[in-house]
C-alpha cells in the first residue's frame, strides 16, 4: 500500500494567511528561503530512499528555475501549483487559464518532462469553482488533488467523496481526483493530511489517523510546504493572531515529526499511487 507524498512549493510570505499583510507586488523585496527549504527536504527524503510529487508555484519556478532542476533531477514528480498562489474562486475564468497554462508551460520547459498534476492554492477548488476542473482537463492535466473533504473558512467541499477516484467535470469530462486525505469516523471528520494540522495536532494523532486509512486498505496523501522546515524564517506583521497561530505554532517540531512519518509508511509520488489504484 502505497502513500502519495506531497509537497507544495512556496515561500512563507505566499500564504494565504499573509495575504493582506503582504502584497503581491512586494514579493521580490522578501528573502528568498524556497531554495534552503526544499532542499532541506529533499534530503531528507533521500535519507529515507523516497520520491516525491512536489506542487511547485509558477512564481518559484520563474525565480528560481534551478529548483525546479534539482527535484526533477532526484527523480521526483513536478506538478503545478498555478502560478500566482491567488484563490480560485476569486479569479474569472480566462485569468486562471492563462495562468495556469503559463505555469505549466513554464515547468515543462524547465524539467524537460510532461506536467500531469495539479494542486491549487489553499486547496480552492470548492463548490463554487468545480469550473476549473474543465479548464485542467482542457490544459493537459490528468489528475487533481485540490479537493479538501471538510469544512474550513476558506477551502472544502465536506459531502466529497475522500478517496482517490475518477471525478465528473461539470461539462462531462473526466478527470482523476485524488483528495486531500481525512479521516471520518462516524460525524467527526479528522484532517490528518499534513500541513498545519501535522504541527497543531499531537503527532500520535495524525499517526494514529493515517494508520487508520491504510488498515482500511486505503491510500493517503500527505502535504506540506518548505516554509515548515524553518522556524528562523522571518516573521510577517499585520497578519492577525489566528493567521499568526495556523502559520507559526510547532515550526520546530515539523522536521523531527517529518522524519519519523517518513520512517513509519511506505511513500511514492502521486502519479505511481494513482498507478498502483489503477486509475492512472
Amino acid at each position: 500500500m502505497k502513500n502519495a507524498f506531497t509537497i507544495d512549493v512556496e515561500d512563507y510570505f505566499q500564504v494565504e494567511a499573509f495575504s493582506k499583510a503582504v502584497d503581491r507586488s512586494q514579493w521580490d523585496n522578501y528573502p528568498f528561503r524556497a531554495e534552503r527549504n526544499t532542499q532541506l527536504i529533499l534530503d531528507l527524503l533521500d535519507k529515507h530512499h523516497i520520491k516525491g510529487t512536489f506542487f511547485i508555484l509558477g512564481w518559484v519556478a520563474k525565480k528560481a528555475p534551478y529548483i525546479v532542476k534539482e527535484i526533477a533531477s532526484r527523480g521526483h514528480e513536478i506538478a503545478c501549483h498555478g502560478m500566482s498562489h491567488r484563490l480560485i474562486y476569486t479569479q474569472d475564468k480566462k485569468v486562471f487559464q492563462d495562468e495556469t497554462r503559463e505555469s505549466k508551460k513554464l515547468l515543462e520547459d524547465i524539467c524537460q518532462q510532461e506536467v500531469i498534476g495539479y494542486r491549487a492554492a489553499t486547496y480552492s477548488i470548492t463548490e463554487k469553482s468545480l469550473w476549473a476542473l474543465d479548464i485542467l482537463v482542457e490544459e493537459g492535466f490528468k489528475y487533481d488533488s485540490s479537493i479538501f473533504p471538510m469544512r474550513h473558512d476558506r477551502y472544502g467541499i465536506p459531502d466529497a467523496n475522500p478517496l482517490p477516484h475518477k471525478l465528473a467535470t461539470p461539462s462531462g469530462a473526466t478527470i482523476i481526483e485524488f483528495p486531500i486525505t481525512v479521516l471520518r469516523k462516524k460525524h467527526l471528520t479528522l484532517p490528518v493530511a499534513g500541513g498545519g494540522y501535522f504541527r497543531l495536532l499531537p503527532y500520535a494523532l495524525t499517526k494514529w489517523g493515517l494508520n487508520q486509512i491504510n488498515k482500511q486498505d486505503q491510500s493517503f496523501v500527505f502535504y506540506l510546504h518548505p516554509w515548515e522546515v524553518d522556524p528562523e524564517q522571518p516573521r510577517i506583521k499585520g497578519a492577525g493572531i489566528l493567521s499568526n497561530i495556523r502559520h507559526y505554532t510547532n515550526l520546530r517540531k515539523t522536521t523531527p515529526r517529518l522524519d519519523n512519518l517518513l520512517d513509519s509508511f511506505p511513500f511514492d509520488t502521486m502519479s505511481e499511487c494513482l498507478k498502483d489504484l489503477n486509475l492512472l
